[in-house]
């Protein structure tokens, strides 16, 4: 290997970031504060009704916020974070179709339920 390859080599390696204990902890307190929040709206708050959360409204919240912990997944422990951005253009691009369409059959199962309430 030549001493400028070598060089080059290095430089690639001190750009690169890596995952720490502390980094991956982080993650796991924001992964598990997302997580308690969704227990939190599922298990409390919509059965008692309080600030008038229904079914219906805490659906786009458990989507938004299943999406965020979707992204911190996908970003530190699957290191998406730390590739090119070409190459998550490639992955968000689909992402974001596909987000679409959840939200496109959401609005759909909702009309689909109150016709199976209607019989």
């Amino acid at each position: 290997m030549s001493a400028e390859a070598a060089h080059t080599h290095a430089e690639g390696e001190a750009h690169e970031e890596t995952m720490t204990k502390s980094k991956i902890w982080n993650v796991f307190f924001i992964l598990l504060g997302i997580t308690a929040i969704e227990f939190l709206i599922a298990l409390y708050l919509v059965p008692q009704h309080i600030w008038g959360i229904t079914y219906h409204a805490a659906n786009p919240v458990y989507i938004v916020l299943t999406l965020a912990k979707a992204f911190f997944i996908v970003a530190y422990f699957m290191h998406l974070k730390f590739e090119k951005i070409s190459l998550i253009y490639i992955i968000i691009v689909p992402i974001l179709f596909i987000i679409g369409l959840i939200l496109v059959l959401t609005n759909e199962s909702h009309h689909w339920f109150d016709v199976w309430k209607a019989l």
